[in-house]
């Protein structure tokens, strides 16, 4: 038998026959199940259909009887060859691995038109007495899995990742996270970095970016929505202090759409989140660097331009960095310890 001999027709009609050695009940629980009948239909409107009606606990004891039965029929049928490579894939994928990407999967290795009814192919790999589909949770993907890996493998994982991320309270590399989840779960059980992976893709709370980072999706960095977050992130990632216009660039490739310089910087400027720590170059607050005072600012740009500036052009350099007051910069150019007058509105670092 060849990955040909099955199309979409073939599915239907195999599984159709399969179903025929099941009580009437359970026929018609899993042919609303999977859609055979017309829409997909849930526990609740199948429990309504009866007369009298049943709870949807019930509806799922049959449906899941129903499914336990057929696992012979399919083993002697043309729906064998399916099970056969979930099993294949599912070893190749540290023994678990998500309905979505197996089902996918399945349609490509059959060579199944993408109109197939994937709920069938569902049904055919649970029916595989080796083979475990996870629960349905709002905050999982729903999963299959042999019997080398349990709920309590995947459990694990999972709740050793938060605790980590939690107590880190920041971005981490992946690889670092998961040689510390392996190191702490290590006497009970021995993961590899490849099924930490996969495992923890199956959560919605992780989350994965770009290549190497990982963190939790509560956080707001995760998700940056605003420039300023988009900024701490740029700033985050790169770990060291920044010149606006490089921030702006970041930033520019990380939405891919572009973004005015002078729109990050005023972020910049009016935040606290960043400081000032030299000529145009921003870093973390958090980070413990200490802002540049107006002076400070005035010292840099006197410093940049090597000869006399009158007390307009200081000014306009001076808001370019910080939002303060015209006064207030007036104020700092009379210091005559660092700053000296050389004629009516023009100064210049006092000389030596």
């Amino acid at each position: 038998m060849t990955t040909n001999t099955l199309d979409n027709k073939k599915l239907s009609k195999s599984f159709e026959d399969i179903l025929c050695s099941l009580s009437e009940r359970e026929q018609i629980v899993l042919q609303k199940r999977v859609w055979l009948n017309g829409e997909k239909e849930t526990l609740q409107s199948i429990g309504n259909s009866f007369l009298p009606t049943i709870t949807r606990e019930r509806v799922r004891q049959i449906e899941d009887s129903g499914i336990k039965k057929i696992w012979k029929v399919v083993s002697r049928s043309l729906l064998a060859n399916i099970q056969q490579i979930a099993h294949k894939y599912l070893n190749l994928h540290w023994w678990i691995i998500s309905k979505d990407k197996l089902v996918n999967i399945l349609i490509k290795d059959l060579e199944l038109n993408s109109s197939i009814n994937t709920w069938i192919l569902d049904i055919i790999i649970q029916a595989d007495k080796d083979i475990t589909k996870s629960k349905q949770k709002f905050w999982c993907k729903i999963y299959y899995t042999l019997e080398n890996v349990s709920k309590k493998d995947v459990d694990t994982i999972h709740k050793e990742a938060l605790k980590i991320l939690k107590k880190k309270k920041n971005v981490m590399k992946k690889t670092v996270l998961y040689e510390n989840i392996i190191q702490s779960v290590g006497s009970e059980k021995k993961f590899s970095l490849s099924f930490v992976d996969t495992v923890l893709d199956f959560f919605d709370d992780i989350v994965f970016w770009e290549e190497n980072l990982i963190w939790l999706e509560k956080w707001k960095i995760l998700n940056p929505k605003t420039l300023k977050d988009k900024a701490i992130y740029v700033l985050k990632k790169e770990k060291i202090p920044m010149h606006f216009v490089d921030v702006t660039n970041k930033v520019t490739e990380m939405i891919g759409k572009a973004v005015k310089v002078n729109t990050i910087h005023n972020e910049l400027i009016r935040n606290e989140d960043f400081v000032l720590i030299g000529r145009w170059i921003y870093a973390l607050k958090e980070w413990g660097f200490v802002p540049w005072t107006v002076l400070d600012v005035i010292v840099s740009i006197l410093e940049k331009n090597w000869e006399p500036m009158n007390t307009e052009d200081i000014t306009k350099e001076v808001l370019k960095i910080r939002n303060v007051k015209h006064s207030t910069i007036y104020m700092n150019l009379q210091n005559k310890k660092f700053i000296e007058r050389v004629w009516r509105n023009y100064y210049q670092l006092k000389k030596d």
